[in-house]
């Protein structure tokens, strides 16, 4: 059993955040300060950051009343902020600006700048975002005044071009960071979590890197960001089981049931949350969750017994090697969380402006063993910090872009193609999207499940990563007949160690793409004709399939239009994606109904399988009193965790429904066998070996049926055997 290592109320895991001398506020602004200063108290004389000019509207509400005095309400006003980045650390030389009106931004603006003499920059603005009308200027000029006192520095801009009269602001000082963020760190007592590292501890580094306590607060306030820390030890963590491990929907109910500071709304706020693996194993170093409810990029887990554990064969510092890719993998995933794209993959998108990939960058977003000369090379010349064009995106981007559970992952994330690019490895690979059917039309309701496959066409072993076909890696593009084109974006993202694999020539590479449902909503769902094409980064090159098409076939009748509305929400497209929950009643009813009215139909297996997942073993779930009061903390309000017992009869009675080679199909054969294995084992490690060798030796005659490949059907039976020889060995010792 994993129970949660809690800090005491109030003390701060990330140490470099509380105690941070005032002598080192002229680098990193007065957010790093112990305590709030006032506002006439001395602070570093940089000009660097944000700026506001606010000016108020009274307005009359209703027209009149009965005394003839119309009352008021608050105050609208329109909000002009200024970001400025011209000192401090990693200037971008670029000043940016918002104007809202009450809630709303009206219109977005980054110019690039120029020293023109002491305090004094212009520049042409380069980018306008929003009701651009409403901002019609070409190019700024700002002068800033220096102080000691915060209440008496300002910044100037003159506006100007664009076919309009200038004009000047003058904004007031408010803050040396461009935005603030909280981020909340939980542990499970199995994991080793590390927030904070020592640069000098390993000694592959740069020279010329001071060497200084570096942690993850103040990564993040380098970045241009006023970090804080919410308290710990007011959720208790627990529920990944007896096996210690997280599941990937145990995660995802956790992500939403026990972060303190959960909302279904945009904020600046981030939950972290060490533990010490995952079901699947060494290979997943972490994973940020995209989406919960209907806002994204809000929380991230790392698993420290994982392949970030094992330091190589002859390091010279292991030690410092595992503290240190802890403290990579931490940083790196929580910059997905502030929409941050891999170093490799930014061409694929344009979630604001275009981007060139950076492959071989020195940065938190990049892979160390993805660059030239590995691990090694990246670390010698590794400062700690993300690259210009990522700083320039945290600090200037407009907001809706970077904050949490706002904009979607990368959002605006396009797909393009450069045959030129392509390396000969990549030449010679094939990637072909299809479904495991003669004709490939669905039945309404019936979640679209799909494959890849990569062959190797030449005649020439080639080297691919193992994780050449993880769905995160993969970009699908859905374009339904009659409507814009759009990007799936899988619920959830992982960091994996990723080995190189040989391809033989005719050898095949394969992997499930359940496209139905991710973070866009039900990407396929309505009746029509839909081009499906996905393509994956190669040797840095774009391998692209021929778009598969299929049809989604109209409702059948009146059942399947009245459950239209339940299934295809976000809580069931999420329980299907990650195999079912113990949380989601809601979902878990509408899928209970679908196998009630549609028994015949594919989307009743879909749910089945969902259902009995969580049936198959114990599970843990938290238990919150209806109190009525705003939450603060779990414990606070008597909150508990209770053991649900697994339910053999009922989960092998829906598993039951599964042993048909038409659920193979609908499922898809790669996900038909991961459902039904995942149910055997843990059936047989709850004792009930009995039903897990016949559901086993099941899935053997229906994938014999199928034709899969002779290797996986080995593998099954495998499998079948060595229940069945524990069912006897059990049958004789009861003898």
């Amino acid at each position: 059993m994993t129970d949660v290592q809690h800090r005491p109320r109030g003390e701060s895991a990330d140490v470099a955040v509380q105690h941070l001398p005032v002598e080192n506020l002229a680098e990193l602004g007065e957010a790093d300060a112990p305590v709030a200063q006032p506002a006439s108290s001395p602070l570093p004389t940089s000009v660097s950051g944000r700026y506001r000019w606010v000016r108020r509207h009274p307005i009359p509400w209703p027209p009149s009343s009965s005394d003839g005095a119309p009352p008021m309400l608050p105050s609208l006003f329109r909000r002009e902020d200024l970001r400025l980045d011209v000192d401090r650390r990693y200037p971008q030389m670029t000043a940016s600006g918002t104007s809202s009106a009450a809630l709303t931004e009206r219109f977005h603006w980054i110019a690039s700048l120029t020293e023109i003499g002491p305090d004094h920059w212009t520049g042409p603005i380069w980018y306008r975002d929003g009701n651009v009308t409403l901002f019609p200027y070409t190019n700024v000029e700002i002068t800033a005044k220096r102080s000691q006192y915060a209440a008496q520095r300002h910044a100037t801009v003159t506006f100007s071009g664009g076919g309009q009269p200038s004009f000047a602001r003058t904004y007031a000082w408010e803050s040396p960071s461009y935005h603030p963020v909280e981020f909340e760190y939980d542990c499970t007592s199995d994991a080793n979590p590390v927030m904070s590292i020592d640069t000098g501890d390993h000694p592959n580094r740069p020279s010329s890197m001071p060497l200084e306590s570096l942690s993850i607060g103040r990564v993040y306030r380098r970045a241009g960001f006023r970090v804080s820390l919410a308290p710990g030890g007011t959720v208790p963590l627990s529920g990944a089981g007896t096996d210690a491990r997280w599941s990937d929907n145990e995660m995802h109910d956790a992500m939403q049931t026990y972060w303190s500071r959960f909302a279904d709304a945009p904020q600046w706020a981030l939950w972290t949350f060490w533990s010490a693996m995952h079901v699947q194993g060494a290979s997943l170093g972490g994973i940020m969750f995209d989406d919960i409810g209907p806002n994204h990029r809000q929380g991230t887990a790392l698993f420290t017994e994982s392949f970030i554990k094992n330091a190589p064969a002859g390091d010279a510092a292991p030690d410092a090697w595992v503290r240190r890719m802890r403290f990579w993998t931490a940083v790196h995933e929580m910059g997905h969380a502030f929409n941050l794209a891999h170093s490799w993959q930014k061409s694929l998108g344009t979630p604001w402006i275009p981007l060139l990939d950076e492959p071989e960058a020195r940065s938190f977003m990049n892979y160390p063993y993805n660059v030239s000369g590995g691990e090694s090379a990246f670390f010698a010349d590794f400062d700690f910090r993300f690259t210009d064009a990522e700083l320039l995106f945290m600090r200037h981007a407009p907001m809706r872009f970077v904050q949490m559970g706002n904009a979607d992952w990368f959002d605006n994330h396009g797909f393009q193609q450069d045959d030129a690019s392509r390396s000969a490895s990549a030449s010679t690979l094939e990637l072909v999207v299809r479904a495991n059917r003669e004709q490939t039309d669905f039945e309404f309701l019936e979640p679209v499940v799909l494959e890849a496959k990569l062959t190797n066409r030449g005649t020439q072993p080639v080297l691919v990563p193992s994780m050449t076909l993880a769905p995160q890696g993969m970009v699908a593009i859905i374009k339904r007949r009659g409507m814009p084109a759009r990007q799936w974006h899988p619920y959830a993202r992982y960091c994996r160690s990723s080995d190189p694999t040989v391809l033989t020539p005719g050898e095949s590479l394969y992997e499930s793409l359940p496209i139905y449902a991710g973070l866009n909503g039900w990407d396929v769902s309505e009746p029509g004709v839909y081009d499906i094409s996905v393509g994956v980064e190669i040797d840095g090159a774009l391998v692209t399939s021929n778009p598969l098409r299929l049809r989604i076939r109209p409702p059948r009748d009146r059942d399947e239009e009245d459950l239209a509305q339940g299934f295809f929400s976000e809580d069931v497209g999420r329980t299907l994606a990650f195999g079912g929950t113990a949380v989601l009643e809601s979902a878990n009813e509408t899928l209970r109904e679908t196998v009630d009215r549609l028994p015949e139909s594919r989307a009743s297996w879909h749910a089945a399988a969902a259902l009995a997942a969580p049936l198959a073993s114990e599970h843990k779930v938290l238990v919150i009193p209806d109190t009525g009061q705003r939450m603060a903390g779990v414990a606070a309000i008597g909150g508990s965790l209770a053991e649900r017992p697994a339910s053999v009869d009922d989960a092998v009675e829906m598993l039951g429904t599964l042993t048909d080679a038409d659920a193979a199909e609908t499922l898809g054969h790669i996900g038909y066998r991961r459902r039904v294995e995942a149910a055997t084992a843990a059936l047989a490690r709850g004792g009930a070996t009995e039903p897990a060798a016949t559901l086993q030796r099941s899935l053997l005659d229906v994938l014999s049926e199928r034709g899969v490949l002779p290797s996986v059907l080995d593998e099954v039976s495998e499998r079948a055997e060595a229940y069945e020889a524990a069912l006897v060995d059990e049958t004789d010792s009861a003898d």
